[in-house]
Formats: structure tokens, sequence, C-alpha cells
């Protein structure tokens, strides 16, 4: 499989590369500073600078893809956009690709609660974890309204640490046995077994360790 990944840099995208390459895919992992990320030397990766809001460039490191992942960060005070803005044009870019398939992680507010709601409307949701919630909601809204195959995973407190493979899932909402945390060794492994399993499109993933 050849796979597009956005923020291929992070915690949750260098393992995202790891796995992928450890899998036998093929990974183009697209970004500002891919070249100075300290990615694994591997013959199936292709480093591809570029600015997220590009067209163009975007466009060239989806065209040919069987699918994207899009493990997007930012800031927490509301003020950058680049998880709903990057989204937006990662969406436009792979419909005009004709590439169907998208994993992105948004964050646990966007589940919904036991009254049907999003957790983040919750008069008890941390106010601290609102502006980037809001960024979350709009990242799913633009995903929703695509002709795209896509999943959305909500995870909790992301920890940086390596797979085990053990970790529970539910579909919309957080799973039952809820830790409120995620190896993000663990979150990587989900978003690419989703991949070949299907199990959850066009459907938001509560995750937990």
């Amino acid at each position: 499989m050849i796979i597009t990944i956005f923020g291929a840099t992070g915690t949750v995208g260098k393992q995202l590369v790891k796995q992928a390459l450890h899998m036998g895919h093929t990974v183009k992992a697209y970004g500002r500073n891919v070249f100075t990320g300290k990615l694994p030397d591997n013959e199936n990766l292709e480093l591809i600078s570029g600015a997220l809001f590009d067209e163009k460039p975007v466009f060239n490191a989806v065209k040919g893809s069987d699918a994207v992942l899009s493990v997007l960060g930012g800031a927490f005070d509301g003020t950058d956009k680049t998880r709903s803005l990057g989204i937006k044009n990662i969406v436009a870019q792979m419909e005009k690709a004709g590439v169907k398939r998208i994993v992105a992680v948004g964050g646990l507010g966007v589940l919904e609660g036991a009254d049907g709601k999003m957790l983040m409307d919750d008069k008890d949701y941390p106010s601290e974890f609102v502006p980037v919630g809001q960024e979350h909601r709009k990242a799913y809204e633009i995903l929703k309204a695509s002709g795209l195959e896509w999943t959305f995973v909500c995870p909790p407190d992301l920890i940086d640490a390596e797979v085990t493979g053990i970790y529970h899932t539910a579909a919309n909402v957080p799973p039952m046995d809820n830790k409120y945390k995620i190896n993000t060794g663990d979150l990587a492994l989900f978003m690419l077994n989703e991949l070949k399993k299907n199990a959850f499109v066009k459907q938001r993933v509560g995750i937990s360790n």
C-alpha cells in the first residue's frame, strides 16, 4: 500500500512512519521539516517538503496513494488553524486526485456523551480544551461533508510510548474501559490496522489503552 502521512515528524507521525515501513508499505512523508525530523533511512520512504496549505504540493503528495493518514498538531489556544484548514486542503486535494481513504486524528471532545451531544459541549468539559476542541470539530465536519471514506480517531491524552498492541476502541463514543490515555505507538497501530480492516468507515473512534 502507498500511504501519504501528514504530520510525519510529530510523536504519532514518527510511529506511523516506522510501523508502516515495518509492515512493508511505501510511505510518503509530507511536511516542512521532514528532512530534519530524524525519520528513518529507508528505500520505501519518500520525504516531501512542503507547506500544508499549498494546494499543488499537497495534491502531488496524495496523487497515486492508496490512503492518507493525518496527524496534524498545533497550539491549544484556538489561534492555530492547522487542524481545520489543513484537513480542508487535504480533503480537497484528495478529491481532486481521486484518493478516497483517510484516517485522521482529532480529540476526545468530538466524541458523543450519554446525551448524544459532543463531550466538549458538556458544561463540565474542561474549558482549557475547548479552543482546540473547536478546531477538531471543524475538521470532523469537513470530513463528514466530504465524499471520502474517512475515519476520525478521537484519542484522550497521548503518551509518547511504544506499541503494546493492547487497546480498546468504540464507534463514536469513548470505549467502555477508558483509561483516558493512549500510547502513541498504539494509536499509530490502530490507524494502520484500520486501513486494512475498514471497521470504522465514516465514523468517529474512541480509543484508550
